[in-house]
């Protein structure tokens, strides 16, 4: 009994109830053989063609047909008198007076047949539109249900949605992963491919992150839980696709705003040519046939489609306004440190310049320097000083850093900097001892080479090198061969370092040496000739020139609840070729909107000339346009399949090796 009556008020009921009722009628009609059996209640109606009134019967055929009507139809009334109410009119309310005036003129087939295909293809579109959003249920299918925490040294199931902050989750092999967490105890394979599409499984650590709706392949983990509920990187990844795919496109504002306009222009013209050739029954046909149901879906479903294609990769875009722009990115800008390079820089050379210090000064005084600085490149120096048992104690009295050139430190009442030879011209500094043009050479080879100065003296260098990202080169391959017309590297590096990724990567254009300020110009530069950019950045120094671009992108933002909510694109994991798979997702989305469009007007215009040469009748004319509103959804549903298109590497291709290179100040 629950079961039938889940059944009525599913979409699949009122077609079925109506189209038993139109069967019903061909049967009585058939059974009674022509012979006519009025019943006693006599009807109305209104002949077409010389507008006299008079009166007949019902037949029990007409019955049943105008039974048919009803029960389709009152749904769709409601709905039109819905939309009135706001204000708005609908397209239920152009198939309510169609099939109203069908009534009233004694076609009740008409009457029927279009009010029962209205409905049936409402309940196709609906299916078939559940599909487009398939990737986003496949999201949610993916969010954990329990999780085994423990609690007062016990191992406890509960909830996903219960487990607190700070508390040891437990992750065995096979189980999903119930929380964002840090990796406590234990090593495994979990498989992240829900969060950044990719379907190797991943080895974890300890240290490492894991995230909420991934699943262990294998190994024991136990989890600190950092993020639980709603704040984990799974919630925020379907709350995002969920706005996403409500979101509107400029194409889809424009449709909007025309069929506001459009809607009551096909009643207007309805209206006039009844008018003018006195023909009810083709005023009727203009309003069914009028219907601009394909048009005004062909945008969104397209939108929802290509959104849930590249979440489902772990790519996520901000909505269809930032889909359509994706389409038409004709230069992409990158950062160096972390996006060209894999941004883990190590110290490679100490060189002495003083006859006084050894290696082990220079190393001491530029650790000691960096000890209070944020950069990237502290890291590598101040690791390296541990490791040769000269590392700092404490952090220097005082820290200026000058961007673009390095940093100074107050160290035991020592004035010490660590930078380029711009740094030691500030400060007035000579160099006696050939400290720039070794620089030069370091970063001909594919270093960055600070200098280092205690008081007036320059003491030596210290130099790291970073790698180029394996897959750098075929990214920029792919780029171009997505339509982007323009790679261009945008670095605080020195010309010398630059070029030397340029060469790896295959980088069409290098702009070195600059300032946060100085990335914005070149990406203004670039808009000014006529570009549409996008912008690679990590968001913190790169963050004007993220601003101003038309397209930012963030990688790696699994980790980061601030890049997966404010960037235009969200690339979910670290893996470069992602972008140009975007931008190519993006065209083809923008493609089939296109096509969609193409097919929703071509088909309302072959109508348009069949009505008029004759031919199309309403039946006809609404079969026709529930036909073309499913043409357009499974266009788009298309995109839902999983093609390599750019994505792909050729068989037998290789990703180039590349050679080591550097981190800079600016960008890293």
């Amino acid at each position: 009994m629950n079961s039938f009556r889940t059944w009525l008020h599913g979409k699949w009921a009122i077609p079925v109830i109506s189209g038993l009722l139109i069967i019903a009628s061909w049967a009585v009609e058939r059974i009674a053989g022509g012979v006519y059996n009025p019943i006693i209640t006599p009807r109305w109606w209104i002949d077409a063609g010389t507008h006299a009134t008079g009166a007949t019967f019902f037949t029990l055929a007409d019955v049943f047909m105008l039974a048919a009507a009803v029960a389709a139809g009152y749904g769709i009334i409601l709905k039109a008198i819905s939309a009135l109410a706001v204000k708005y009119i609908s397209i239920d309310l152009l198939v309510s007076v169609a099939a109203i005036g069908a009534i009233l003129i004694g076609n009740f087939w008409e009457a029927a047949a279009v009010t029962f295909l209205f409905t049936i293809g409402h309940a196709l579109e609906a299916a078939t539109l559940n599909k487009t959003r398939s990737a986003l249920a496949e999201l949610v299918a993916v969010a954990p249900d329990v999780a085994i925490v423990m609690r007062d040294g016990a191992q406890v199931e509960v909830p996903a949605a219960e487990v607190r902050m700070g508390e040891i989750v437990l992750v065995k092999s096979g189980a999903k992963v119930p929380v964002d967490g840090e990796v406590v105890s234990g090593t495994g394979a979990v498989d992240e491919a829900s969060i950044t599409g990719e379907s190797i499984p991943v080895e974890k650590v300890a240290s490492d992150a894991v995230f909420a709706g991934t699943v262990s392949r294998g190994g024991f983990l136990q989890v600190l839980a950092t993020g639980v509920g709603a704040d984990t990187t799974l919630a925020r990844i379907i709350h995002r696709v969920e706005e996403a795919q409500d979101s509107k496109a400029k194409t889809q504002a424009f449709i909007d705003r025309f069929s506001k306009w459009y809607t009551p222009g096909v009643m207007l013209l309805a209206v006039v040519a009844g008018l003018v050739t006195g023909d009810i029954v083709l005023a009727l046909t203009l309003l069914v046939i009028g219907c601009p149901g394909a048009l005004v879906i062909s945008i969104p479903v397209a939108i929802v489609a290509g959104i849930g294609r590249s979440a489902r990769n772990g790519i996520l875009i901000k909505g269809g306004e930032y889909l359509e722009t994706s389409a038409k990115i004709s230069a992409v800008a990158v950062d160096k440190t972390g996006t060209l390079t894999k941004g883990t820089p190590s110290l490679t050379d100490i060189i002495v310049l003083d006859a006084t210090s050894s290696s082990s000064d220079v190393l001491r005084w530029a650790a000691a320097a960096e000890a209070g600085s944020e950069h990237p490149l502290a890291r590598p120096i101040l690791q390296k000083a541990v490791d040769e048992g000269v590392a700092p104690r404490g952090i220097p009295g005082d820290v200026t850093p000058v961007p673009g050139k390095g940093i100074v430190s107050d160290v035991d009442g020592r004035r010490v900097l660590v930078g380029n030879s711009a740094l030691l011209e500030e400060y007035g500094i000579r160099d006696d001892v050939g400290a720039a043009r070794q620089a030069e050479d370091l970063a001909a080879h594919g270093r960055t080479a600070m200098i280092v100065a205690v008081e007036d003296n320059v003491i030596g260098l210290v130099a790291v090198a970073d790698e180029v990202r394996e897959d750098a080169a075929e990214m920029v391959r792919r780029l171009h061969a997505a339509g982007v017309e323009k790679v261009v590297m945008l670095t605080g590096d020195t010309r010398l370092v630059a070029e030397s990724i340029g060469r790896a990567t295959g980088i069409d254009e290098i702009h070195a040496s600059l300032l946060p300020e100085d990335k914005l110009d070149a990406v203004a530069n670039l808009q000014a000739q006529g570009h549409t950019v996008a912008m690679v950045g990590d968001g913190v120094n790169d963050a004007p020139a993220l601003a101003i671009a038309d397209i930012g992108v963030a990688m790696g933002a699994a980790g980061s609840a601030v890049a997966v909510e404010t960037a235009d694109i969200a690339l979910m994991g670290d893996n470069l070729l992602k972008l140009p798979e975007a931008i190519s997702l993006a065209k083809r989305t923008v493609t089939v909107m296109q096509q969609n469009m193409a097919i929703s007007l071509i088909t309302v215009v072959a109508l348009l000339v069949g009505v008029f040469a004759g031919g199309v009748t309403m039946s006809i004319g609404m079969l026709v346009h529930e036909g073309s509103v499913l043409i357009v959804i499974i266009n788009a549903m298309r995109l839902l399949r999983n093609t390599k298109g750019i994505t792909a590497m050729s068989k037998g291709e290789r990703v180039p090796a590349t050679s080591p290179v550097t981190s800079d100040r600016v960008d890293a």
